[in-house]
């Protein structure tokens, strides 16, 4: 299926017990979970000028390190669910804890403040492909793959974007041809985040050539280690290959992996890009989060206006004002309830990333190009470089303002 790095099958869910807890009490029970688990993170552990200086929006790692921190992700999300804080808000039918949305920010907002491998392996699988699949799959998908998604034990991708078929992805050429009761599988999918050790992937596929674009397409679960599937990282701009193209010659699949009706897959995908975009707006490395907002921390980059000898400049204190307000803003925005449109959480969240890379590069000047040695100033390329990337993922710029125009403020549809 691509990668190196081999994972256990699933595990038997975690079952909910007793009644549900006050929020205090949920509270002592993470923070009690956590301190016997997880060191606490002290907020004087940053020191200018000491340890390592990286800033990216996507880590840049080698294929050992990149094994490595998967494995600590997984046994990390391992003894999450084990204790009962691997799906809080989760159907207790699925091993989740049946508790409201305050409850697991609540978690988040605590394990924040812990030393605990990152978890932005799972982005993917837990904020995209499993609310499709609980909103759309068929009983067997969700008894087979949910519990083993939150539990950490099996990775997942989207099989969704094509080389002809980006922003309009209804025009996707990749083909899907009932044979009994299996699906033929051709084509080619490219911008595939994790492929390379995910298990399974989400894809759409066009079922019926002949049905207008939006109603001839069906969604399907993939297992990659299908016969006739290849996977093939792509080198990204950030030095990395977290992207990959992926491509289909023959692969048969049963239709029992089918999710949500024959030619129905574009009310799936409307699923599938609502958790997408709600999940990269989000904050926090968790339970789906991107965890892109604390990239461009204010007091990190206050730091650095200290060091380059700019914290008096009126200009550069007015930037540094900005950032921490737009950083706030998307803080304060994913925690809203009820909460806002995806589609404006992601753009927000976009718009104050690539501003924020824009003003730390101004700050920076030739140091953000050339690399003199001096700790803490090259690096911020990684984040200039990987941000443009938010501006594109789950949907461009462009057509995040005209969801937010037609589908919230009610203005007339763009002319097509």
């Amino acid at each position: 299926m691509g990668g190196t790095v081999a994972f256990p099958r699933p595990a038997a869910g975690h079952q909910t017990r007793g009644v549900a807890p006050t929020l205090a009490q949920f509270t002592a029970e993470a923070r009690a979970f956590l301190d016997a688990n997880a060191a606490r993170v002290h907020t004087d552990e940053f020191t200018w000028g000491i340890g390592s200086d990286e800033i990216t929006v996507y880590a840049e790692k080698n294929e050992a390190e990149e094994a490595a921190a998967v494995r600590a992700a997984q046994r990390w999300r391992a003894e999450m669910w084990d204790a009962g804080f691997g799906w809080i808000t989760g159907p207790p039918e699925f091993g989740g804890r049946g508790l409201g949305p305050e409850y697991e920010r609540a978690y988040l907002d605590l394990e924040a403040t812990y030393r605990v491998p990152s978890q932005t392996v799972f982005g993917t699988a837990l904020g995209v492909v499993a609310p499709t699949l609980l909103a759309h799959g068929s009983d067997w998908l969700k008894q087979r793959y949910l519990v083993g998604l939150f539990r950490g034990e099996i990775l997942a991708c989207q099989l969704l974007s094509e080389p002809g078929a980006g922003s309009d992805l209804a025009s996707l050429s990749t083909r899907a041809v009932r044979d009994g009761d299996q699906w033929v599988i051709n084509g080619q999918k490219v911008w595939s985040s994790r492929a390379h050790y995910s298990h399974i992937g989400l894809l759409l596929a066009r079922t019926d050539p002949d049905a207008p674009k939006h109603q001839g397409i069906t969604a399907f679960i993939h297992p990659l280690d299908t016969a006739g599937t290849e996977v093939r990282p792509l080198r990204q701009m950030t030095g990395g290959s977290e992207f990959n193209e992926v491509f289909f010659e023959d692969a048969r699949i049963s239709d029992r992996y089918r999710v949500g009706g024959v030619n129905a897959g574009w009310s799936v995908f409307r699923t599938t890009l609502q958790s997408e975009r709600a999940s990269i707006g989000a904050r926090g490395a968790g339970y789906g989060g991107s965890g892109l907002v604390g990239l461009a921390a204010p007091e990190r980059v206050v730091r650095l206006a200290r060091h380059l000898g700019l914290a008096d400049d009126p200009t550069v204190r007015q930037n540094l004002a900005r950032l921490y307000t737009g950083h706030r803003l998307v803080e304060w925005n994913a925690t809203r309830r009820p909460a806002i449109p995806p589609a404006a959480a992601k753009y927000g969240t976009a718009r104050h990333m690539n501003w924020a890379a824009s003003m730390i590069a101004g700050l920076l000047g030739p140091r953000i190009c050339a690399d003199t040695g001096e700790w803490g100033t090259y690096a911020w390329k990684q984040l200039l470089l990987g941000t443009p990337a938010m501006r594109i993922g789950g949907g461009t710029d462009e057509v995040m303002k005209n969801s937010v125009g037609e589908g919230v403020l009610g203005l007339p549809r763009e002319p097509r």
